[in-house]
C-alpha cells in the first residue's frame, strides 16, 4: 500500500495490529506501534486496548505495562480507559504488586483513577487474601475523593465475610447505607452466606428480613444460604417451606437446592423425605450430582437400608454421575458394616483397576472390614502393602489392626506394631493403648497390661470406659487385684 504511495490512515493500522495479535504474531503488533509512533501517527485508545489485550492473551502482563511506560516516555499518554484494561489483566493474572505499582505511577502522571480502576485492584487484593491492603486502598479512594460504588463494598464486604471478620463487614454495610450507597442482592448475599456457614442462622434471617423491607428481591443464592442454614440447625420443615416460597417468587430451586434439602432430611435419618425429593428434582429434569448421590447413599446407609444405598450407588453410575473418592468411602465403609465384606472387595478392586486415587481412610476402611470379618490375616496383608503403594499409615490404621489381631490373639504381633508406631510413628494414642490393656488382661498377662497402663499414663492417657468395665468386672470374680484400678485412676 505504502509502495504504490498510499498513506495508510489509524484506522488501517489498527486493523493490521489487531490481525497480528489475533494471529498470534505478538512482536510483529508491539513492533507495528512503535512504528505508528516514529510515522507520526498518535495511537488512539483502540490501538492501546487491542495491543495490550494481544500481550495478555499471550501472558505477558509485564510486557503491557513496560508497553504505556513507554508510550508516556514517547509522549503518547495513554487514557483512563488504557491504564484500566493493562490493571484489570494484572489483576487477572495475579500479580496485584505490579498492578498496585502502576496504580502509583499513574498517580505520580497526575492521572487520577477512576472508581473502577480501584475497584479493579481492591478487587485483586481481596481475591489474592490480602484485606487489610484493601481496606487500606479503600480509604486512600476516599481521601483523594474517589466515592466508593456498590461494587467497591460487595468486594470488602465478601472479602471480610470470608475472614470471619462479621463487625467490620456490618460495620461496611452501615457505611454504604449512611452515604446512600444502596446495597444490592450481592451485599445481602455475601453478608447472609458467611453468616449461615459460621452458623449464626438469626442474624442472617434478619438480613433476609432487612433485604425485602428494601425491596431487594432474593435470588437462588439467597435462597440456598438460607436453606443450608435451616438444614444444619435441623430446622427442616422451615427449610421445605422456603423452598416453596421461592417457587412462588418464580425462583426454580437448582441442584444445589435439592441436594442441600436432602442432606438435611438424611442427617436427620428422615431417608424416604429424601427420597421423595430426589424424585421430585427427577421429574423436574434436573439430574443429581456427585454430591446428591452420595448423600443418598449414605442416607440408606445410616438407616441400615444396604440394598436401596447400592441400587443409588447403581444408578448414579447409569446416569454417568462420577463417584468422588468420598462416594466410594461412604460404600465401602456401608458394605463393610452391613457384612458384605465381598461386596466390597468388588468395588475396591474396580477403584484400583480405575486408577482412583485411593486415600488412607478408604484402606482403613477396608483394613477394618476385614478384621471385623474375621480375615485378620488379610487385613495385615493390606496394610503391609501401604508403604509400596506410597501411602503412610495413620493412627487409626494401626489402631484398627492392633484391634483386629488382640481379637484373634495375636499379641506378639500387636505388641511389634506399638513398638513400630513408637520408633516410626505415628505415636499411640488413648485408643492404642486401651485396646491392648484390655487384649493382655483377657489373655492373663497382668503383668504386661501393667507395665501398658503405666506407660499411657506418662504420655498423659487415661482408661477408657471399656478398660474400666473389664477391669471392675476382674476385680468382683477375684483374677485383679485393686491395684489395677488405682493404676487406672
Amino acid at each position: 500500500m505504502m509502495k504504490l504511495g498510499y498513506e495508510p490512515n489509524i484506522v488501517t493500522l489498527n486493523s493490521l495490529l489487531n490481525g497480528y495479535c489475533h494471529g498470534k504474531r505478538i512482536s510483529e503488533a508491539v513492533a507495528l506501534v512503535d512504528q505508528m509512533v516514529e510515522m507520526g501517527y498518535q495511537p488512539d485508545p483502540f490501538t492501546f486496548t487491542t495491543l495490550i489485550h494481544g500481550l495478555f492473551l499471550h501472558n505477558k502482563a509485564s510486557e503491557s505495562v513496560a508497553l504505556v511506560e513507554r508510550m508516556v516516555v514517547k509522549g503518547c499518554q495513554p487514557s483512563l480507559v488504557t491504564y484500566g484494561v493493562v490493571i484489570n489483566g494484572i489483576c487477572k493474572s495475579g500479580d496485584i504488586d505490579l498492578a498496585l505499582n502502576l496504580l502509583k505511577k499513574m498517580e505520580a502522571g497526575k492521572i487520577e483513577a477512576d472508581v473502577v480502576i480501584y475497584n479493579t485492584v481492591i478487587d485483586g487484593l481481596c481475591k489474592y487474601r490480602q484485606v487489610d491492603d484493601a481496606l487500606n486502598l479503600f480509604n486512600q479512594m476516599e481521601i483523594k475523593g474517589v466515592r466508593a460504588d456498590v461494587v467497591t463494598y460487595n468486594s470488602l464486604i465478601s472479602c471480610l465475610c470470608n475472614y470471619g471478620r462479621w463487625s467490620d463487614a456490618s460495620g461496611l454495610l452501615s457505611d454504604m447505607i449512611e452515604k446512600k450507597i444502596v446495597p444490592n442482592v450481592v451485599t445481602f448475599n455475601a453478608l447472609i452466606d458467611a453468616f449461615v456457614k459460621e452458623g449464626k442462622l438469626i442474624e442472617a434471617e434478619k438480613l433476609y428480613e432487612e433485604m425485602i423491607k428494601r425491596s431487594i428481591y432474593p435470588n437462588i443464592f439467597t435462597y440456598n444460604s438460607l436453606i443450608y442454614g435451616f438444614c444444619t440447625h435441623d430446622r427442616l420443615d422451615e427449610a421445605k417451606q422456603l423452598s416453596e416460597f421461592m417457587v412462588s417468587k418464580d425462583c426454580i430451586p437448582d441442584v444445589v437446592t435439592y441436594s442441600t434439602l436432602i442432606k438435611g432430611f438424611c442427617k436427620c435419618k428422615r431417608v424416604e423425605e429424601g427420597v421423595e425429593l430426589f424424585r421430585e428434582m427427577s421429574q423436574k429434569g434436573l439430574v443429581g450430582n456427585t454430591i446428591t448421590y452420595t448423600t443418598l447413599i449414605q442416607g440408606f446407609f445410616q438407616a441400615r437400608d444396604c440394598d436401596n444405598a447400592q441400587k443409588v450407588y447403581k444408578e448414579m453410575e447409569s446416569h454417568g454421575v462420577a463417584p468422588s473418592i468420598m462416594t466410594y468411602n461412604i460404600l465401602l465403609d456401608g458394605l463393610c458394616n452391613n457384612g458384605k465384606l465381598e461386596k466390597a472387595l468388588v468395588v475396591f478392586e474396580y477403584m484400583q483397576k480405575s486408577g482412583t486415587e485411593l486415600d488412607i481412610v478408604t484402606y482403613n476402611i477396608m483394613i477394618e472390614g476385614m478384621c471385623k470379618a474375621g480375615k485378620v490375616e488379610d487385613g495385615r496383608d493390606l496394610f503391609c502393602s501401604l508403604r509400596l503403594k506410597g501411602v503412610k499409615p495413620d493412627v487409626i490404621t494401626y489402631n484398627t489392626l492392633i484391634s483386629g489381631l488382640s481379637s484373634k490373639r495375636l499379641l506378639q504381633e500387636a505388641d511389634v506394631l506399638l513398638r513400630k508406631m513408637k520408633e516410626d510413628g505415628p505415636l499411640p494414642n488413648s485408643r492404642t493403648y486401651n485396646t491392648l490393656i484390655r487384649a493382655h488382661l483377657i489373655d492373663g498377662d497382668k503383668g504386661a497390661s501393667a507395665e501398658l497402663i503405666r506407660e499411657m499414663r506418662s504420655c498423659g492417657f487415661v482408661g477408657d470406659a471399656s478398660t474400666f468395665g473389664l477391669v471392675t468386672n476382674m476385680l468382683h470374680d477375684g483374677r485383679l487385684d485393686t491395684s489395677f484400678l488405682e493404676m487406672l485412676s
